[in-house]
């Protein structure tokens, strides 16, 4: 059971590769069918401009690379994220029948657990705005997470005392899993919000759009991203008899939390909109990274996750 568990999770990562790669095939193409581009070669084209033929019409009609009706490589695309979720999902269900515990208790299993909640907010985000292009930023991290995870020791090993409580561990680290694949996405949206003026996509998101896209992400992870600290607190009394000890894990974890509070409240007290909210994103997105590897420069309560 532990060679299928292995085996999707390569599959899987293979198949967020193969995406990534259709996807950046399909945007470096969408270069050329931006309107200037159609306007330069419209005498090539017998004076017909290459925006009105059916393969360079717009994006809204069905035929761009990033939103609208997906065609072409960016379908195939899609539809390979999608199949990555699913082999990653059966690696991670194997894994914990296997192991007796949800998939959370080492950093093999959360790196894996990581991608997998990337994923589905980059799905979530694909089905409910067409916004493919954030696949250009969302799937290298999930490739270089499942690339750590396949690196890291896949062996099954008995739990030490402090994870032995199935409910917390199962909750406190699945809720990590669901903030942290929120903020991928929404970093996302911050860093093609920050790159929109500079670049011609044809498919690329208006930043109304892209702004829209970071502030729902917000909305669901700063919710989750609390219940998780608070049930961390709770577990942390019942195996070290302390709510709170300032742990290196611990502090980057508040430090993360501080700053969606500070994006949300500039967002709603001050209408902050823009780059300077797009920042934060990539910011905050930086302190979950800071999160997840910190454990690797620093000792801790949390070293052995």
């Amino acid at each position: 059971m532990l060679q299928i568990s292995q085996y999707c999770l390569v599959a899987a990562t293979i198949l967020v590769v193969v995406a990534l790669v259709a996807k950046i095939v399909a945007f470096s193409r969408s270069r050329e069918r931006s309107p200037e581009y159609a306007h330069a070669q419209s005498g090539a084209a017998g004076g017909v401009l290459l925006a009105d033929r059916p393969e360079f019409a717009s994006p809204e009609t069905g035929h761009g690379a990033g939103s609208g009706r997906a065609t072409g490589l960016v379908w195939y695309a899609s539809r390979l994220t999608w199949m990555a979720l699913a082999f990653l999902t059966v690696a991670l269900v194997t894994r914990m029948f296997l192991t007796g515990n949800a998939p959370f208790t080492n950093q093999h299993e959360f790196a894996a657990s990581f991608a997998w909640g990337i994923l589905v907010a980059y799905v979530w985000v694909e089905v409910q705005y067409q916004a493919r292009t954030l696949g250009l930023l969302v799937l290298p991290f999930t490739a270089g997470m499942l690339v750590y995870a396949l690196a890291m020791d896949t062996a099954v090993r008995p739990l030490m005392p402090a994870l032995q409580n199935s409910w917390l561990l199962t909750l406190h680290v699945f809720t990590a899993v669901l903030a942290y694949g929120g903020a991928a996405v929404a970093s996302a949206a911050g860093i093609l919000y920050l790159v929109r003026p500079h670049v011609a996509w044809r498919g690329l998101p208006s930043r109304e759009v892209l702004d829209e896209i970071g502030y729902r992400a917000t909305l669901f992870l700063y919710p989750v991203l609390t219940v998780m600290i608070i049930l961390g607190a709770v577990w942390a009394d019942i195996a070290w008899g302390r709510y709170w000890s300032w742990d290196p894990k611990e502090t980057a974890a508040f430090v993360t939390w501080l700053i969606y509070s500070a994006y949300l409240h500039a967002r709603v007290v001050r209408d902050w909109r823009g780059s300077k909210a797009a920042w934060l994103l990539v910011l905050g997105f930086a302190a979950v990274i800071g999160t997840f590897v910190g454990n690797h420069f620093f000792s801790g309560l949390h070293s052995y996750a």
